[in-house]
């Protein structure tokens, strides 16, 4: 008991948004001092898998390697796929965060989906004990966004946030420091991925990467039809003839293939807002959504959910790290930190 507090006084404490897409880290006094890409490099030879990068180097190793190497995204839909990969990943980004191997033990909260179920959340804590966390406390996503984004959550009133990450869209409804309502349904970036990919080897017979379905979204991504019209030259490979091929894609087009994946967050937000009491409800008329996370960055998704509900939307300033920023709110203030963390 003692050494581990020993080892305490030597660890900055840690917040960790741990995302399907990426991970970054707060530092207690510093600030966000990490976000990398939640990929993991392993080779594979007889005595089993061996990690060779983590990261933006691991990252940019997708789709093109070797059959004895094998690029992993190590969470899926907001939760850990692969708890050996995920445990070496937090050990990499622990140790690069402190410079040092030896007396690591900080005191890390990581933030969940807020479906998140009881194995789930287990696989989470012994992860970050087992990348040497000397105490673990987890916070919901939807509760980490909204304090990043500067809601008052501790107030009696409704605050509404919609989080689009990854793996997941987060929808709640939060009162008192507490979440009244939400939903979390795994619908994200990597849906929207799957669907521009999809979309393009229905329509055109053109084969491509998971990276440059990412940058299609980034660069085109629309959720309604505006005035500015958008086009880009695409990569890939045509499925008919087996040759590298390069294609004209509009935005008009990658609209078209987010339709579904649109259309469920929209739907998820309509229920949140139905199941919502009355009073709390009413609060929202004025007070509107909070929009955070990757998929705010999607042009025209406010417009389109303001159009869907009614009421204001506001895009977070920056969207991606609100998370990440919630949670190294709730570690710097021990209060708020209790009543926002959740049992295991």
């Amino acid at each position: 008991m003692f050494f581990n507090y020993l080892l305490g006084l030597f660890s900055n404490d840690l917040a960790i948004d741990l995302g399907t897409s990426s991970t970054l880290i707060y530092a207690k006094g510093k600030g966000i001092i990490c976000d990398e890409p939640s990929v993991v490099a392993v080779k594979k030879d007889g005595r089993g898998r061996k990690v060779i990068a983590v990261g933006k180097e691991a990252k940019a190793m997708l789709g093109k390697t070797p059959g004895n190497i094998q690029a992993i995204r190590p969470m899926r839909d907001g939760v850990i796929a692969d708890f050996e990969v995920t445990e070496e990943m937090l050990k990499y980004f622990i140790r690069k965060v402190h410079n040092r191997t030896f007396f690591v033990r900080p005191r890390i909260i990581i933030g969940v989906p807020s479906g998140i179920t009881q194995v789930e959340k287990r696989a989470v804590r012994e992860s970050a004990q087992s990348a040497g966390a000397n105490e673990v406390y987890l916070i919901e996503e939807p509760m980490a966004a909204a304090i990043g984004a500067g809601l008052p959550i501790t107030e009696p009133s409704g605050n509404m946030i919609v989080d689009i990450g990854g793996g997941t869209t987060e929808i709640a409804v939060i009162s008192l420091a507490g979440i009244v309502r939400a939903k979390s349904i795994r619908v994200g970036g990597d849906k929207m991925d799957d669907a521009i990919t999809q979309y393009l080897r229905r329509k055109h017979n053109l084969s491509i990467g998971i990276s440059t379905a990412e940058n299609i979204k980034i660069t085109l991504g629309i959720s309604m039809p505006d005035d500015e019209k958008r086009s880009m030259e695409v990569k890939g490979t045509n499925l008919v003839t087996g040759i590298p091929v390069t294609m004209e894609i509009t935005d008009e087009e990658v609209r078209e293939a987010l339709t579904e994946p649109i259309n469920a967050i929209v739907d998820a937000v309509k229920e949140v807002l139905a199941q919502t009491p009355a009073d709390l409800a009413a609060d929202l008329v004025d007070k509107g959504i909070m929009l955070a996370g990757g998929g705010a960055l999607l042009r025209n998704m406010d417009v389109i959910l303001r159009e869907a509900t009614k009421l204001p939307v506001t895009t977070a300033e920056e969207p991606l790290r609100c998370v990440v920023k919630g949670a190294g709110i709730a570690l710097d203030q021990i209060e708020l930190l209790k009543d926002v963390t959740i049992p295991f």
